[in-house]
């Protein structure tokens, strides 16, 4: 019979310390906060990723084995936080155009920023609204005809950010044949998320 070791997840030798940021305090936002933080920085290195890109041109350019191209996963990234959080949670105007998001081909590169400035000031403006008890309950439309709860879609939507983050990633890359690393964005640099001491 092997016996298995109890451990204490407080415990310093704990394989999963326990570390939180913002000051490590346990809140009742801590979600809020995380997903918040999460989301604008992501959306900060979308940005990043973008102003690499040498020109409009090669934001379109099709590579072998890669269906989207840099242009539409921006365009669909832009899309969807815009749609399900800033609108559907925010309250924030917007009008999806899904189809949009994957045959326009026209988008210059300062159009694909300020469309993601835009979608920053509306995700800016929802977080404060992401409330536990907003949290809680069932998000107000269904997905995929399913009813799923708000928490668990906010993750899956900082989720879904990062996954196409890095298909971006790779394009950029491919596009332009330099493996050169979009720095991570700083935290001081993200409003309204600055760490305490």
């Amino acid at each position: 019979m092997t016996r298995r070791r109890r451990r204490n997840a407080g415990h310093s030798r704990s394989r999963f310390p326990l570390h939180f940021p913002f000051g490590g305090r346990l809140s009742d936002n801590l979600l809020q906060r995380s997903a918040g933080f999460v989301l604008l920085r992501e959306i900060e290195s979308v940005r990043a990723s973008v102003e690499t890109y040498p020109d409009d041109a090669s934001l379109w350019k099709p590579m072998p084995g890669i269906s989207n191209v840099g242009g539409t996963l921006v365009l669909h990234i832009a899309g969807n936080l815009r749609h399900f959080l800033g609108n559907v949670l925010g309250g924030v105007p917007f009008a999806r155009d899904r189809e949009a998001e994957f045959s326009n081909r026209t988008a210059t590169k300062a159009e694909l920023l300020t469309l993601m400035s835009e979608t920053r000031d509306a995700i800016a403006a929802t977080i404060p609204k992401l409330s536990n008890e907003l949290l809680t309950k069932p998000f107000p439309i269904q997905i995929a005809g399913r009813t799923v709860s708000t928490a668990d879609f906010v993750v899956h939507l900082a989720s879904h950010l990062a996954y196409h983050l890095g298909q971006l990633d790779y394009h950029r890359r491919f596009v332009t044949g330099k493996s050169v690393v979009v720095p991570a964005v700083d935290v001081g640099k993200i409003p309204g998320f600055e760490l305490e001491a």
